[in-house]
Parts: C-alpha cells; structure tokens; sequence
C-alpha cells in the first residue's frame, strides 16, 4: 500500500506520464523498424506531440514544484495532449471516410519540409492524405489512432490529476 500511496503524487503520476510515453514511442519505433509499419504525415506529427508531453512531464516530474508552478507544468502538458488529441482525433476522422471521399496520396513529410515553407507542411500534413486513411494495425477492433486517440485523453487527464490531486503540498 505505501508504495502506491508514493505513486499518487506529483512526481509519481508524472513519472508514469513519461513512462507511458516512452513505451508508446517505443512500441510506434518497434512497429516501425521491425514490421515495416512506416508511419504516415499525421503518425508523426502525433509522436511529435508524445515527445512534447513527455519532456513536459519529465521535467515536472525532476522539478516537482509547489502550487502554481504544478498548474502550469499541467497546463503545458495539457496543450501538448490536446494538440495530439487534435491530430489523431483528424486521423481517425480521414480513416472513417469512404474510399471515394479519401484525398489522393501526397508527398512524404520529410519532402514537404525541404520543398515547402513550414507553414505549407503544416497545412498539408493536417489536411491527410491517401496513405493517413490507410487502416495497418488495430487491437482490440480499433486502429494505431483511436488508440493514439485515448492514450492523449488519458494522459491528459492524468497531469489534470496530478496537479489538482497534490493540492500545492510538497508529498514525499
């Protein structure tokens, strides 16, 4: 029991944070190098996103602060989680379009970001393309980005948690 207490803190629950992104991008890596699943424009953007809140909270975890610097550890990871949520929420949108309603296949990311200026990439990577509506992998009857979908729900809710939970209180 006193070890799950010591989860339950501010340093806990964002440790499991960056542990839970960690093995995510690991597993987005293994499927990617030992399956040759290559990811799309949107996959990218979206380990972009797990990358970003994962730093967010490591550093929170190391710094551990006191009230408000614990809300706006949670606010900034609370962005990331969003933004992620954004690009996979449209991923999973572009899946569940019909076959005649798919855009056509573009560029691959790495092209676009040396022919095009960023806020062009930008635009077009959102937009999707052909090989986003491709359906590769699913579990449990749900493809990579509805889970990719839930995971930045649950995290996002998580540094929410950790930051409300601990109340400004240095636990130890």
């Amino acid at each position: 029991m006193a070890r799950f207490t010591q989860l339950l803190t501010f340093r806990g629950l964002n440790g499991l944070a960056v542990l839970v992104c960690a093995g995510l991008l690991g597993y987005a890596y293994w499927l990617q190098y030992t399956q040759f699943l290559d990811p799309c424009p949107l996959c990218i953007l979206q380990r972009v996103a797990f990358v970003a809140l994962g730093l967010t909270t490591l550093v929170a975890a190391l710094h551990n602060p006191l009230g408000w610097g614990r809300k706006a550890y949670a606010l900034v990871a609370v962005l990331f989680a969003a933004a992620g949520t954004a690009v996979a929420g449209r991923h999973v949108w572009l899946q569940a379009l019909p076959a005649d309603q798919v855009p056509e296949c573009g560029p691959g990311l790495a092209y676009m970001l040396n022919a095009f200026p960023l806020s062009r990439t930008i635009r077009e990577t959102l937009t999707g393309s052909g090989e986003c509506a491709s359906v590769d992998w699913t579990f449990l009857g749900l493809s990579m980005p509805w889970w990719v979908l839930v995971w930045f729900i649950g995290l996002g809710a998580l540094v929410v948690l950790a930051a409300g939970l601990c109340n400004g209180r240095r636990l130890p």
